[in-house]
């Protein structure tokens, strides 16, 4: 038995440093559920084709998650992902908070 087997992670992620966090949480039994944008999903997907049409980048950091399509401006996607994250044991997100013009800004205010 691994040690996080019974643990759930939901995570909002993309490019690396959370999609690596989370693949050591899988790689050590939890489950993760990766929520991605419809359509193309992760930009890193596409850095490459190498491996069945993905990105070697890509499916080194996400071996091992289940990968969910939500449109998050859709209300009935963030009641999904609401009820998603009440029933997980770990929530992770690193991705750039929103500018009123809908631009996204890394920085803080």
């Amino acid at each position: 038995m691994l040690p996080l087997e019974g643990i759930t992670v939901v995570s909002l992620e993309q490019a690396v440093a959370a999609p690596f966090a989370t693949r050591q949480l899988a790689d050590l039994g939890a489950r993760v559920v990766k929520v991605e944008r419809p359509g193309a999903g992760d930009f890193a997907r596409s850095y490459d084709g190498t491996v069945n049409g993905m990105s070697s980048h890509f499916v080194w950091l996400n071996r091992s998650k289940e990968s969910l399509a939500l449109d998050l401006k859709q209300d009935a996607a963030k009641g999904a992902l609401r009820r998603l994250v009440a029933g997980a044991d770990v929530f992770v997100q690193n991705l750039a908070r929103a500018r009123p013009n809908g631009s996204a800004s890394g920085r803080r205010r």
